[in-house]
């Protein structure tokens, strides 16, 4: 997250726990001209639902015009769910999903595989480890370009 969206989360994070989410990640973007501020919420274990988006979103706008994140120009505020294949940001979304299948894509291939899929068993400043196939295979985060759920359609 840039300062501005650190300080976004940082302005509603205590309104949206008070409604037993937690911010996951903010987003700030031009569309058409139209300055657009994202605010991504999520509800441990159940998910987040579109009432909950709803009531979030009309507790946090009086929190966000206080904030006037955008210098006084007009902005469309969106709540919304992560989505089941968010990209994990920060340390709490690698350790919640320990013991969980993950895709692991690289920045480029190592030993010519671009894209791991496997067990995700930890993650540390250095590097993320998967247990794929039942060989343990660690990768240095400095090559991963995302690691997100497994998400297998039936």
């Amino acid at each position: 997250m840039s300062e501005l969206t650190d300080k976004i989360a940082e302005a509603v994070d205590g309104r949206v726990r008070a409604l037993g989410c937690e911010v996951v990640d903010v987003e700030q973007r031009s569309e058409y001209g139209e300055k657009h501020i994202t605010i991504y919420v999520d509800k441990v274990p159940d998910g987040v639902s579109l009432d909950d988006c709803e009531r979030i979103h009309y507790e946090i706008e009086p929190v966000l015009d206080e904030l006037d994140p955008t210098g006084g120009k007009p902005y469309v505020l969106e709540v919304s769910s992560p989505g089941l294949d968010r990209p994990f940001v920060k340390q709490r979304d690698f350790e919640r999903n320990y013991g969980k299948e993950v895709e692991v894509r690289l920045y480029a291939p190592v030993k010519g595989v671009k894209v791991y899929e496997g067990v995700l068993v930890e993650r540390t400043d250095g590097y993320v480890l998967i247990t794929c196939g039942g060989e343990d295979v660690k990768i240095e985060n400095n090559r991963i370009a995302a690691v997100r759920p497994l998400v297998k359609f039936d």
